[in-house]
């Protein structure tokens, strides 16, 4: 989710709000309150929305703080951890219900198939263009790698089959990068020869990491 200026509003209580995601949590809290929790889990785990809208409260561990998702896109089991945003998520919505059958149900206590009724006219009311659902997903991995998350982990957790599907978000991480690199160099500073003489054990050890590797 971009940290972006949405499209100018006519609505007063949306004028304070000048990025895109806090217009929108505005919208939600006017206007759909209930499924703010939605919201903040899919915004906090990056579950895609059949795994989320699927559901059910015994793959949801409150105590452990973990998600099961049996069979994944990709086939496997894997396992959601929740951080303090979701678990919150997650307790406010069972404190709604009995903790039996699914998670995300209307006010009557039925399944919900989607967020569509809801979420598509909130973004549109928040004047944001181009934002679905899927993009919550994207915004969780971004925030991931931006905050110096390693692109294996986040693959882990959004449940990729290969890493090649989570290098998208490499880009994302140039500070990152950059400070892994300064480590050499304030390490060849801190350590170079005071004579001519060069210490040629470093050089040593990579060539016969190299011929190991060939």
């Amino acid at each position: 989710m971009n940290q972006i200026a949405p499209a100018k509003t006519e609505a007063e209580y949306l004028k304070p709000h000048a990025d895109e995601e806090s217009r929108l949590r505005a919208v939600i809290l006017a206007d759909y309150p209930a499924h703010m929790p939605e919201f903040e889990i899919a915004l906090h785990t990056g579950m895609r929305p059949s795994e989320q809208y699927g559901l059910i409260w015994s793959r949801v561990d409150l105590v452990r703080k973990l998600i099961t998702i049996p069979k994944s896109k990709n086939g496997n089991t894997r396992h959601i951890p929740l951080n303090s945003v979701a678990q919150a998520a997650f307790e406010e919505l069972f404190a709604r219900s009995s903790g039996q059958g699914r998670v995300f149900v209307n006010m009557q206590g039925e399944p919900l198939k989607g967020y569509k009724h809801w979420f598509d006219p909130a973004v549109r009311e928040a004047g944001i263009s181009f934002f679905t659902w899927y993009c919550l997903r994207h915004t969780f991995a971004s925030r991931l790698v931006m905050a110096g998350v390693d692109l294996r982990t986040v693959a882990e957790l959004m449940g990729h089959k290969t890493i090649q599907m989570t290098m998208r978000y490499a880009h994302l991480a140039p500070a990152h990068k950059l400070a892994a690199v300064e480590k050499l160099a304030a390490g060849w500073q801190a350590n170079r020869p005071t004579d001519t003489r060069t210490d040629t054990s470093t050089f040593e050890q990579a060539s016969e990491i190299a011929k190991n590797a060939s």
